[in-house]
């Protein structure tokens, strides 16, 4: 089983603004709920914990009581020049943008590339991974994982310091739970 660990609340993430590349700390409400995650995985074993390297993902997996390997591969969707704004503000400009379209800095495809490596990683290993990331990456991770074009993460809301899991059911991919 895999299971994804979006990271806490930022003022950024509070706000709406997109985040990527900009390394924003938990807030408080953040730095609680991803305590909140430690009392929901206590008791659970895995044999590989990853977490994207930007500074609130790394504190939510802490917090929630793990030491992370740090994969550049999870960090967040690159938005380019739409980084720190809003949807709001950026369709005041270009009417219906949406990032399953135009995510501004990196190319859908391009994220696909790497959560397709971090999944390979993930089913080289024996027993349970947890990973620590971001929402839009984990939602392309979650449509590759059930074989789905990268633009299919629009379907899958991902609140932050929610939990979802991945697995199988008989040989096929598919959702444990997803957004808990």
């Amino acid at each position: 089983m895999i299971v994804l660990a979006r990271h806490g609340e930022t003022e950024w993430s509070a706000s709406g603004r997109h985040t990527s590349t900009t390394d924003l700390p938990l807030t408080e409400r953040g730095r609680d709920a991803a305590r909140t995650l430690r009392t929901r995985l206590v008791g659970r074993e895995f044999a590989l914990v990853l977490a994207s390297p930007r500074a609130r993902a790394v504190e939510t997996a802490r917090l929630a009581g793990f030491e992370p390997e740090l994969e550049p591969d999870l960090v967040e969707l690159d938005y380019g020049p739409f980084e720190g704004r809003t949807t709001a503000e950026i369709r005041a400009e270009r009417p219906g943008w949406t990032v399953w379209v135009d995510p501004g800095g990196e190319k859908l495809e391009q994220a696909a590339a790497r959560v397709d490596r971090v999944i390979d990683r993930a089913m080289a290993v024996d027993g349970d991974v947890a990973l620590f990331a971001h929402g839009h990456i984990l939602r392309i991770l979650g449509a590759r994982w059930l074989g789905l074009a990268p633009h299919h993460g629009a379907n899958f809301k991902l609140d932050t310091a929610s939990l979802s899991a991945l697995g199988f059911e008989r040989e096929i991919r598919a959702f444990e739970y997803w957004n808990s």
